[in-house]
């Protein structure tokens, strides 16, 4: 099963008030093993940098005043990706920025359906706990050491290895199996919840053979808490 892990970064956080895409990185994924192939871009937004974005990812709009526009690497993105599942780190906010410039080409947008959110995955996985990509490198020992900024290509690099321990990590059910159904990679722990038997509670109230012998035990103590 062929996956793309990808990321973008963009000149703010909605592309409704007229924030671009400025860097496209995808990393593909062949049952669940990173291949070597990739594809990566920056994009020249027709639009200032605002200081806030820039901090962020470090790309001035200086840097991308002479990168090719979406509309020139449209094509050679949507080849890439095919019709593979997608997963990204918040997905719904990547899939927004691709498909406005999508709809600005006059091009399809991406399907909801091929979306796989991480972030999603980490709060079943580990619900109440920082689930930022960061966080999540940490929990599982992944060197970020060389992330100083974002990086479109940088963080679908280790989103892929991310999104690997999410969905079980390299060795699933002690076998080197491939699910090929979307739908249970994108829910591994509630597809697990839902197949655990059911275990009636076990009897745990004390014998009176114990209860005797607790009393014993309590007779030799001066003054033990347990009988006020």
């Amino acid at each position: 099963m062929r996956e793309i892990i990808f990321d973008t970064e963009t000149t703010g956080l909605d592309p409704r008030n007229g924030d671009r895409l400025v860097e496209i990185g995808c990393v593909e994924m062949v049952n669940r093993v990173t291949t070597g192939e990739t594809f990566h871009c920056y994009l020249n937004p027709d639009r200032d940098m605002p200081a806030a974005a820039e901090a962020v990812h470090g790309l001035s709009a200086t840097f991308l005043s002479d990168k090719p526009r979406f509309h020139e690497k449209a094509a050679e993105f949507l080849e890439f990706i095919g019709d593979s599942m997608l997963v990204a780190h918040n997905a719904g906010f990547d899939f927004g920025f691709i498909n406005m410039e999508l709809e600005k080409c006059g091009l399809d947008p991406l399907g909801r359906e091929r979306m796989i959110d991480t972030v999603a995955l980490a709060r079943i996985r580990h619900p109440g706990a920082k689930n930022s990509l960061d966080a999540l490198c940490t929990r599982y020992g992944i060197d970020r050491s060389h992330r100083t900024l974002h990086g479109a290509l940088l963080d679908a690099e280790l989103l892929a290895q991310v999104y690997v321990e999410l969905t079980g990590g390299r060795q699933i059910g002690l076998h080197l199996a491939v699910d090929n159904a979307a739908a249970d990679l994108a829910e591994p722990v509630m597809r697990v919840q839902r197949e655990r038997p059911f275990r009636a509670a076990r009897p745990h109230a004390a014998s009176e053979e114990e209860r005797a012998a607790h009393a014993q035990f309590l007779d030799t103590l001066k003054e033990p808490l347990w009988r006020t």
